[in-house]
């Protein structure tokens, strides 16, 4: 049973998405928070399997509450859903430790397998999210940090990219999943990230992922 903890400042939100996500079979919505304080209080003392993030919210952000919660709790896996494609939203909100970012507008379906979808280690971006990340800093900041990736390395970090788990990535290169793992942490080491989704970032900032 995937464990949920929804957190959003409009009631009829919570109400519309918790209703949906209690009839999934593997699903269960453990807790509700109105703010981002409240957020991090219950994340941390109930410790889901996913948290629904909303960006905009008052006493604390989304961007906030999901650094905060990160800190606190490294291994946290924040889904935000918002209504809200601004840079100053988006970027803030991913290089805090989300590892989604999906719209209010999405059915709710969509939400579900996004949420499928991260608790398996994947990535999900709106379209216009995945956009947003090819075309900034297209002028970089003179670091190339991925030009000391080995061939190997820059070909799993692309994988990445395209929401890839271990598993499957080792399936497609045929090669052992403790070798993946060891890739994977290889990458992330030589750019200078701490976990997949931002390594995903990095690709796209620097027009790694075509």
């Amino acid at each position: 049973m995937i464990r949920i903890l929804l957190a959003d400042d409009h009631e009829m939100v919570r109400i519309g998405v918790s209703a949906y996500l209690q009839t999934q079979p593997d699903m269960e919505v453990v807790g509700e928070a109105v703010n981002g304080k409240e957020a991090v209080e219950k994340a941390l003392a109930l410790r889901p399997d996913i948290i629904l993030m909303d960006m905009v919210m008052p006493e604390m952000n989304g961007a906030e509450a999901t650094a905060e919660i990160i800190k606190q709790w490294p291994e946290a896996k924040i889904v935000i859903v918002t209504s809200f494609l601004d840079d100053d939203k988006v970027y803030p909100a991913l290089e805090a430790g989300a590892i989604s970012y999906i719209l209010k507008t999405s059915n709710a379906k969509r939400i579900a397998e996004a949420i499928r979808e991260t608790l398996k280690g994947q990535t999900v971006l709106e379209p216009e999210v995945t956009s947003k990340m090819m075309q900034k800093m297209r002028s970089g900041n003179g670091r190339q940090l991925h030009d000391e990736l080995t061939e190997r390395e820059l070909e799993i970090l692309l994988l990445l990219a395209k929401g890839k788990t271990n598993q499957e990535i080792a399936d497609d290169l045929f090669i052992a999943l403790k070798t993946v793992k060891t890739h994977v942490s290889n990458l992330l080491s030589k750019l200078e990230v701490q976990d997949r989704t931002q390594a995903v970032i990095y690709a796209f900032k620097n027009n790694l992922v075509e």
